[in-house]
């Protein structure tokens, strides 16, 4: 078990040997598995239908003994950080579900950024291996983002009121909340969450 403390090396996604878009699908399966339980319960799958989709020039890796240990994208709010192929996602989901997948999640995924701020960043797909929770991966690669990047204002768009530890985590970096998405009723109830919150960062 590493320190909590632990040191990661954190680069840029497209400045490693590494078999970097494997390890960083599996980190998005354990990650984001839940919300995409209707295309496959099977996180292997989901690891090896969505591994395409990265834009690696927009992802930090924090990396530990030749693995990746979290990842992280920030964008300019113009560029996006993943691209979505259909026939990749067919391939791995079968024609129907992955056809769907093309169609709404290329939405969510992809969509253009409705009147982004100018000079801020945005942080997505945080993610980290299992085997290195708790060890302060995802705040190491945010402030690496933070000091390492020219924006003044960081914006993290749509966290779930009920993920606890992000809530935690991202207000200890110094995000605050500045709106919040009511869920309608229903689909609360199936999903278990309440709100989608928008945060911030600002630059002192």
């Amino acid at each position: 078990m590493q320190s909590k403390d632990y040191k990661f090396k954190i680069v840029k996604a497209n400045k490693t040997d590494l078999d970097i878009r494997k390890m960083m699908a599996e980190i998005f399966a354990e990650s984001f598995t839940q919300w995409l339980i209707f295309f496959s319960k099977d996180k292997n799958v989901i690891a090896k239908a969505f591994a395409h989709m990265f834009i690696l020039e927009q992802f930090y890796v924090a990396i530990a003994n030749g693995e990746v240990a979290g990842v992280t994208a920030c964008t300019d709010g113009k560029n996006r950080s993943v691209r979505l192929n259909k026939k990749e996602l067919r391939k791995h989901l079968g024609f129907f579900k992955g056809s769907m997948a093309g169609i709404f999640l290329k939405k969510e995924f992809e969509a253009p950024y409705e009147n982004f701020p100018p000079n801020t960043g945005s942080v997505e797909f945080v993610g980290t291996a299992p085997k290195f929770r708790g060890q302060g991966v995802a705040s190491q690669i945010i402030l690496h983002i933070i000091e390492n990047t020219p924006y003044n204002d960081y914006i993290i768009e749509e966290v779930a009121d009920t993920n606890t530890p992000a809530m935690q985590l991202y207000r200890k970096l110094g995000f605050e909340e500045y709106k919040r998405k009511p869920i309608p009723e229903k689909i609360a109830k199936k999903i278990g969450v309440n709100n989608f919150l928008s945060l911030k960062y600002v630059k002192r």
